[in-house]
């Protein structure tokens, strides 16, 4: 039986800016990989520019669901290696008991040996419930896996971890080689058009301005060993 990695994913392009090389680099080691995303990503119009039509919310939802699908294609997953939980974007953590509930059955049913997901000092919301529902239900399992947790939304994009090393020297940070599947990862967050392009009349400017950031040559993860119980 092949090993297995869950990688949990608050809105769809998290998992692919957060651990999309990563990802790919384990499916090409002969893992299966499983893809959660938490919440519809309904909202990002709405709250980030402030655009609540063309496209509606509804509509946003349904243009994401289809650019995550073809971004996992290309780095190596069909459709049903995706979990769509299907929270609304923005209230999950209003939604906590239940979505730690699905997530607690997702893990007890996989086992995985290694669990992605985002860290703890992300700014987003969305991402800071994500990481407490998870990190969780692996206790509440004692789940003995690798949690790795991914960062792409700290306040100080640049400085923070190294302010965290300093603040945390004992947690363990690890940095994944990624360079033979950077140009996979690219590949996989431009089809997130909706991120990255002005497909509205009513667009300014596209949500992620720069995708360069998320294409280094190496992902950086906070680690940490759960034990059986």
């Amino acid at each position: 039986m092949n090993q297995k990695i869950v990688v949990f994913a608050p809105h769809p392009d998290d998992e692919s800016a957060g651990c999309g090389g990563t990802i790919a680099k384990r499916i090409s080691q002969g893992y299966d990989a499983l893809i959660v995303v938490m919440t519809d990503g309904r909202n990002a119009f709405s709250d980030s520019l402030g655009i609540k039509s063309d496209p509606s919310p509804e509509e946003l939802k349904a243009i994401r669901k289809e650019e995550i699908k073809r971004a996992m294609k290309i780095l190596g997953l069909s459709e049903e290696n995706l979990i769509f939980l299907d929270f609304e974007d923005g209230r999950l953590r209003e939604n906590a008991e239940k979505a730690e509930e699905l997530v607690t059955q997702i893990l007890e049913t996989n086992r995985p040996e290694e669990v992605y997901f985002p860290a703890e000092k992300d700014q987003h919301k969305d991402h800071k419930a994500t990481n407490r529902i998870v990190g969780n239900s692996i206790t509440k399992l004692g789940l003995p896996t690798m949690k790795y947790q991914y960062i792409i939304g700290q306040r100080f994009t640049r400085i923070g971890p190294i302010i965290d090393r300093l603040l945390y020297p004992f947690r363990h940070t690890i940095f994944v080689d990624i360079s033979e599947f950077g140009s996979l990862k690219e590949q996989a967050l431009k089809e997130y058009v909706s991120e990255i392009s002005i497909i509205s009349n009513k667009q300014k400017r596209p949500i992620v301005e720069r995708l360069e950031k998320y294409l280094k040559k190496k992902e950086e993860f906070y680690i940490e060993k759960t034990e059986a119980r």
